[in-house]
């Protein structure tokens, strides 16, 4: 059996087995608990409520801008809140007050693409009073990945549609269907391909050595030369009229012609103010009515007379519309005609004269 001495020696082992356990259990908990103010640090409790737990889990890390500040006390449903139903305490630690105030947004971010869900405090644009034991904080509106996949739908619908029209488009290339799938397995119209690439580099080695129309446009330096001279009298007419010399200068630097528009505009100015005030002809024909009946009466008067005329009626009318005055007058004057004939012919037979002596 052992001795005395051996049974303490193990009861002391196995106590200062026990203490170092206790010792790196506290030392572990304290570095856990570093991270949201430390084991000891006060501690607040805010609240939140959200629609969707969005598996968010009780002890889930509470962070400030990325920071973590605390843990998630539980999860509960309050159902005196219909629309936001999931009632989250928050263990919040004092250290971080400060930076903390009544407006402050809480939102559910997950970590990653799969990752746990935390729940993320955003001071950001918070200017309120600083946060208080027992506060509840109100939820930000932010999409979570469920809202993500919904709206994502439209877009994986559209793109499966253009995955079948393009896998269409590859089965009709491969049975030799359309112009591509005649150029990929067809080797004649791979010739015509390659002969017309052929035409057009020979084009543009003419081109380049200076051949043609087109090669003597671009490598000659004659068309450069003229473009040149040209732009330069341009230039040299620009600077004439800047300097007002010649009609288009005088036209765009004398001051007269500003001068004479200006007058010309006062003329017409004054004339319809006294058009307005009903001085002059113009004045009454707009303003008096006695004056614009008159002149109305005028009017009808002279469409009266114009249509009784071309109705052939009165001696004016039948002037210009009877026929028979234009047949008389016509044989009026062929019968004068002849008569100056004969008289040219034969002036005896009509002029003749008798001289009698006393």
């Amino acid at each position: 059996m052992p001795n005395q001495r051996e049974v303490r020696w193990s009861q002391l082992k196995v106590g200062s087995l026990v203490v170092a356990a206790a010792l790196s259990l506290a030392v572990l908990v304290t570095l856990m608990s570093g991270s949201v103010g430390g084991l000891f640090h006060p501690r607040i409790t805010i609240y939140s409520h959200f629609e969707n737990a969005s598996d968010l889990l009780v002890g889930a890390p509470v962070s400030l801008q990325g920071v973590t500040i605390g843990t998630v006390k539980r999860i509960s449903i309050d159902a005196t809140r219909p629309l936001a139903p999931v009632e989250v305490p928050m263990r919040i630690s004092t250290r971080y007050i400060r930076a903390l105030h009544k407006d402050s947004a809480v939102s559910l971010t997950p970590v990653g693409v799969l990752g746990d869900t935390v729940v993320d405090i955003d001071s950001t644009h918070a200017v309120g009073p600083r946060l208080s034991n027992g506060d509840t904080l109100a939820v930000a509106q932010s999409p979570n990945i469920q809202d993500v996949i919904k709206s994502s739908q439209g877009t994986i619908q559209q793109v499966n549609i253009i995955l079948a029209k393009l896998n269409n488009l590859t089965d009709a290339l491969s049975t030799n269907q359309g112009t591509l799938g005649l150029l990929i397995h067809d080797p004649q119209m791979y010739r015509q391909a390659v002969t017309t690439f052929a035409d057009l580099q020979h084009v543009a080695d003419q081109i380049n050595s200076g051949h043609g129309s087109l090669g003597k446009l671009i490598n000659d330096d004659t068309f450069y030369d003229h473009a040149n001279d040209t732009v330069t009298r341009m230039q040299h007419i620009a600077d004439e009229i800047d300097q007002g010399q010649g009609s288009i200068g005088k036209l765009m630097r004398d001051d007269s012609l500003y001068e004479n528009l200006n007058q010309t505009a006062a003329k017409a100015n004054q004339m319809m103010n006294a058009i307005q005030a009903g001085r002059g002809s113009l004045g009454l024909l707009a303003k008096d009515p006695k004056f614009a009946r008159k002149l109305n009466d005028t009017v009808h008067q002279m469409d009266t007379i114009l249509t009784r005329l071309n109705a052939g009626q009165g001696s004016a009318g039948k002037l210009l519309q009877d026929p028979a005055l234009y047949t008389n007058s016509t044989q009026t004057m062929q019968s004068a005609h002849d008569l100056l004939v004969a008289i040219r012919k034969n002036p005896k037979q009509y002029l003749s004269f008798k001289v009698r002596v006393f």
